[in-house]
């Protein structure tokens, strides 16, 4: 399915925005304590994060284990900096915390680990497994009566691993439409591009055989980021629900936006600075307005 722009309040996208920009601030300041970190996918992906936390997520930041809440996994677990960045912004992880980015006594391990972090709902290092524990969880939901949602973040390479399909099938026979996929189609993996190893088009008509209801927009567009996730959300459709999101790694960062793409992003030591002053000047932020 087509998403439009149709019907989105200026002031709401204008907020998404604010939470985006915070949440890139966040992944670049992490990179930075340790020097490293696939801040790439985080840029990339920080507008996705941004209208799925502050526009359809029920959480509550002071208990992360509430039993009301909706889950977001993180199949990805290399995406782990790009959430982090998003719970610090939603107050579930606290702000000093991003100066202990991947040490050894920190909370916020450079992949992600549910032990370690709230807010981590799995473990998501070895890809390919996050939404089979989604429709795991979701029949778990459905079977309980609660009116929470599955979130499930996975990346194209992911739908390289059967167990991808496997789980999309199941998701569509039990009738989950409690769940919702979200794919970030950046085109890069460890070994080259994802479209090169193993081709992933066309993922919409894949996911629509599969029995999904299936939106593809730009992801870093927020009007259409917003437009598909309530048309997923609101749907009275009894299937599960994707949102196939392309994105731009290193966005909102000119300087890596124009970098050659590959699966980690190099970012030298004096380019972190770098980096956050071209971030600033894209959201138009001065020093006084960082934090507000």
């Amino acid at each position: 399915m087509e998403a439009s722009s149709v019907g989105v309040e200026q002031n709401d996208i204008e907020q998404l925005r604010q939470h985006a920009y915070r949440i890139r601030r966040n992944a670049l300041l992490m990179g930075e304590v340790q020097g490293q970190g696939y801040v790439g996918q985080a840029l990339g992906v920080a507008d996705v994060l941004a209208v799925a936390y502050f526009r359809h997520l029920n959480f509550k930041p002071s208990d992360p284990e509430w039993e009301g809440r909706d889950r977001f996994l993180l199949s990805i677990g290399h995406y782990a900096i790009a959430l982090y960045a998003a719970l610090v912004e939603a107050g579930i992880v606290d702000e000093k915390e991003i100066d202990n980015y991947g040490s050894d006594d920190s909370i916020l391990p450079m992949s992600g680990m549910a032990a370690y972090t709230p807010g981590m709902e799995i473990t998501g290092g070895s890809l390919g497994h996050g939404l089979g524990i989604g429709v795991g969880m979701a029949l778990g939901l459905k079977r309980k009566q609660s009116a929470s949602r599955i979130y499930n973040l996975l990346s194209d390479g992911e739908l390289n691993e059967g167990s991808t399909w496997e789980a999309a099938a199941s998701a569509a026979h039990w009738k989950l439409d409690n769940l919702v996929a979200i794919v970030d189609v950046n085109d890069q993996q460890a070994d080259d591009k994802s479209s090169t190893v193993l081709n992933y088009e066309p993922i919409a008509d894949k996911w629509q055989a599969f029995g999904w209801e299936t939106w593809r927009v730009d992801g870093n567009n927020l009007e259409a980021l917003v437009e598909a996730f309530d048309a997923a959300v609101n749907s009275t459709s009894d299937k599960p629900r994707v949102v196939i999101c392309n994105t731009l790694m290193g966005c909102g960062v000119p300087f890596l936006e124009e970098r050659d793409k590959t699966h980690f992003i190099r970012v030298d030591e004096n380019e972190w600075s770098l980096a956050l002053q071209q971030l600033d000047e894209v959201y138009g932020v001065t020093g006084q307005e960082q934090k507000a």
